[in-house]
């Protein structure tokens, strides 16, 4: 009864006044532009969003219905259809992947443009004839991967449409590290490094040719503000100045010239471009307008690049002129093969007519909404394309996505292995395999297989991320527009923070020789070797001037950042750019100094020696036995010794003699003045004796001057033991004292020691001095005391003289300073004591009796 009550209302008529008309219809008018879509059917399909084609559309206006149309179109770039073909058909034929199961592939274009994505995107997740995700009736495609080439934008948006079916998405650009993000993007899966590792390459070879004055330019873009800001901070860090900042909106009608901002660029003429594959021609287009309205003559400019994809299209299809730039750099995927560029106009015809005769197309109109779909089917019947042909297009960018779909290939026959073995196992019976979802691929596309078997030259690195080894291109263009590849280069990635750039020098002639010289682009000129950079206040880094280096340092390149000392065995040369090994030096016997000092001990050593003899010849008469007989041999041998430990000191100091020649010295020279203390007091001690009842007498003998000899020097024994047990003297190379020499001398190990074994020599000299100038006047004919008196006063001055020049020396000279000390003051002890007794015994024997000493 409800029924056909509710049938009767539906059918009651309508009158006018009760009914609402819309006073605006909306109504959608048919796009321009409509979407189109190559596709072979398969058990399962590998899709791809790909940009063959550069175009500009018209902006939308709000006059009218929204409509889309194109401004401009560029030629479209069929190579990029054909790995798709190749890869699926090369895979179907392998009997060892994927047995009894067909690959397919789905293709859709978006222009570059972020707004032609969404079509596509709808498009691939519709199962059914119209395009409503969700929605499954007719055609089933079995997208089971998802490949694109697209900017970060894009990406960004295909992966979050993506996401929500779990499809897994295959990036084959440098795509930004923010994509990298496994909780905001857990579907997307790179094939290549992440965006910028061109980056310190570009900075590297930048350095290399001491290019320090560039600009910066990049599209008004995500990608672009990062190329800015991390070239920006590198550039700062490696000294160079980046002093053109320049954007660009991606639509060249929306350029705005305004002339006073490129005047700048007639002084830098090297340009580093953060190049993105929609706008390459956008900035290369800014650039000749801007140097065409400059007036003044334009130098040949170089161009760096960020693009990682072959210019060879860019740079022959090109609306823009060449003629400013001198050298265009890129630094692309290192691969075997690359494109030939001969006659790449019927290259490019022969695959438009390959691409006719292969699909079939048909337009399609969309039930809710005004789109057109132009889809076009691959033919059973596969026209054959010489290999010659096929290697062509491989040798292109095509192959990142040759090589990319036979990875998904291999990665989809491990998960229908693995898919097999576990349904068999759970079931136990021959059944048939369910079909593999999309999401099911993920944990094999994280494998480490997955990347080692896919794109040549790229690689894990030791924290796992994906990096890969860079050639440097130099494209040549001529005036025919032809291009010439040359590799000038080569990055290699040698840490995660550091790359090596190796530059081909042979190629830098033969560049200059087709093309034109590269340019320098310097603030100002380079500092010479054996100056260094110093920043002009208020200015860039990269301009400075030049100071020469500080005295003792050196810098050996060009634009050194600082000057730096040369090693310890070295020094610099008068220019302070280079190190000069340095002379060893010592007191040696081959140099002058050395000689006199050798000569003049031996001739000491010997007339002491002559007077020895004489004592011995004359030693019964009275002057020789007056002043006590024995201590004067022990004295002249004694003094012998001395003459003879100035040897000790000259020659290549050794451990033996550096053990040896300080305490032998100090020792011997105790002695010498301990027998000289001995005698004074003997003299003294004998003429108290001569008077009546006085006990000196007793003291008289060989008991007493023993014991003082012994007992004066003894101590200085000990201190030298002291010396040589806590911290003895010791080999080795001074590298300091002096600038060009390294002086072989002995360490005296401590210096309070050394100085302590001089002052006690000085307290022994000081005693005996007193002692015999207070015994100066006793009356005698021989007494000594004036002669020794005379003599302490000759050994005093020259140790005195000794500590000032010796501290104010340095090196051999040191040394000399030491050895003539040792020689005068033993000459001194030698002439005064024993040749006024020699003159006596020679010249005047009337005095050497015994009538004239009794007389006195």
């Amino acid at each position: 009864m409800l029924l056909v009550l509710l049938l009767l209302l539906l059918q009651w008529p309508q009158t006018d006044s009760g009914m609402r008309k819309a006073k605006c219809l909306l109504t959608l008018e048919q796009g321009k532009v409509n979407p189109n879509n190559h596709y072979k059917p398969g058990d399962y399909s590998i899709s791809g969003i790909i940009s063959t084609t550069k175009a500009t559309f018209h902006s939308l206006s709000f006059s009218g219905s929204p409509s889309r149309k194109f401004s401009s179109r560029g030629r479209k770039r069929f190579w990029k259809f054909l790995p798709f073909l190749f890869a699926t058909e090369d895979i179907n034929q392998n009997g060892h992947l994927l047995p009894n199961i067909t690959l397919g592939y789905n293709i859709y274009e978006n222009f570059f443009k972020v707004e032609m994505t969404p079509n596509a995107l709808l498009d691939l997740l519709s199962d059914g004839e119209a395009n409503v995700p969700n929605y499954r009736c007719g055609r089933q495609r079995n997208t089971v991967v998802v490949l694109e080439e697209a900017e970060t934008g894009i990406s960004i948006q295909i992966s979050t449409m993506l996401g929500t079916y779990k499809i897994p998405q295959i990036s084959y650009s440098f795509a930004s590290k923010i994509l990298r993000d496994k909780i905001l993007f857990p579907f997307f899966n790179p094939m290549l490094p992440a965006e910028g590792v061109q980056y310190p390459g570009m900075v590297k070879l930048l350095l290399h040719f001491k290019w320090t004055l560039v600009g910066l330019i990049a599209p008004e873009t995500d990608q672009g503000e990062r190329f800015m800001r991390i070239m920006s901070s590198l550039m700062l860090r490696n000294g160079i100045c980046a002093v053109i900042h320049k954007t660009f909106p991606l639509n060249v009608l929306n350029i705005i010239f305004i002339l006073e901002e490129y005047f700048k660029w007639r002084h830098v003429n090297v340009f580093v471009y953060g190049s993105e594959t929609s706008s390459f021609h956008v900035g290369m287009m800014i650039a000749q307008k801007a140097f065409q309205r400059i007036q003044e003559p334009i130098a040949g400019k170089v161009w760096i690049t960020a693009a990682h994809w072959d210019l060879s299209p860019e740079l022959m299809y090109n609306n823009f002129s060449l003629k400013y730039f001198s050298a265009i750099f890129s630094f692309l995927i290192r691969k075997r093969k690359w494109a030939n560029y001969d006659a790449l106009h019927l290259f490019h015809s022969s695959l438009s007519n390959f691409m006719k005769k292969t699909f079939t197309c048909s337009s399609m109109k969309d039930d809710i909404s005004v789109n057109i779909w132009r889809r076009c089917r691959q033919r059973e019947d596969l026209m054959a394309l010489r290999k010659e042909e096929i290697d062509r297009v491989l040798a292109l960018d095509s192959y990142l996505i040759y090589n990319t779909i036979w990875a998904v290939g291999r990665i989809l026959n491990s998960a229908y292995i693995s898919l097999f073995k576990r349904t068999v196992m759970n079931r136990d019976m021959k059944v048939k395999v369910p079909k593999l979802k999309a999401w099911q691929l993920h944990s094999f596309l994280q494998s480490s297989q997955f990347h080692n078997n896919s794109i040549e030259g790229v690689y894990l690195d030791e924290k796992g991320d994906l990096t890969a080894d860079l050639d440097i291109v130099n494209w040549v263009i001529f005036p025919n527009t032809s291009v010439k590849r040359v590799k000038s280069g080569r990055v290699e990635k040698q840490t995660s923070q550091n790359v090596k750039v190796i530059i081909e020098q042979k190629s830098i002639p033969q560049v200059e020789m087709l093309n034109k010289p590269l340019p320098p682009s310097k603030c100002v000129e380079s500092c010479c070797p054996g100056f260094m950079k110093v920043v002009q206040e208020g200015n860039h880094i990269c301009c400075y001037d030049c100071h020469p280096c500080a005295e003792g340092t050196i810098s050996t390149i060009e634009d050194a950042e600082k000057c730096t000392k040369c090693p310890a065995e070295q020094y610099p040369n008068t220019n302070q750019d280079d190190c000069i090994p340095k002379t060893e030096t010592f007191l040696s016997y081959q140099e002058n100094l050395g000689i006199i000092l050798a000569s003049l001990a031996l001739f000491l050593s010997l007339v002491t020696g002559f007077v020895f003899g004489i004592f011995i010849k004359f030693q019964e008469t009275p002057i020789v036995k007056a002043n006590n007989r024995d201590l004067s041999y022990i004295l002249l041998i004694s003094l012998l010794l001395s003459f003879l430990t100035s040897f000790l000191f000259i020659g290549q100091p050794r451990r033996a003699t550096c053990l040896l020649r300080q305490t032998a010295f100090s020792n011997i020279f105790s002695v010498a003045i301990s027998i000289i203390l001995a005698k004074t007091v003997m003299v003294v001690l004998a003429f108290l004796a001569t008077k009546p009842g006085n006990k000196v007498q007793r003291w008289l003998g060989k008991s007493l001057a023993n014991s003082i000899i012994f007992s004066c020097s003894g101590v200085q024994i000990i201190l030298c033991s002291i010396w040589l047990g806590t911290s003895s003297p010791f080999f080795e190379s001074d590298m300091d004292s002096e600038p060009a020499e390294i002086v072989l001398q002995c360490n005296e190990g401590s210096v309070a020691m050394f100085y302590g074994a001089l002052g006690y020599m000085a307290f022994l000299a000081l005693v005996c001095f007193t002692v015999a100038f207070l015994a100066r006047n006793l009356p005698g004919a021989f007494n000594e005391a004036k002669l020794i008196t005379f003599s302490m006063l000759v050994f005093c001055n020259v140790w005195v003289t000794f500590v000032p020049t010796y501290l104010s020396t340095k090196g051999k000279y040191m040394v000399a300073v030491q050895v003539f000390s040792i020689l005068a003051s033993s000459a001194g002890l030698l002439g005064c004591i024993f040749i006024p007794k020699c003159y006596i015994i020679f010249l005047r024997p009337d005095l050497n009796t015994k009538q004239y000493l009794f007389s006195k």
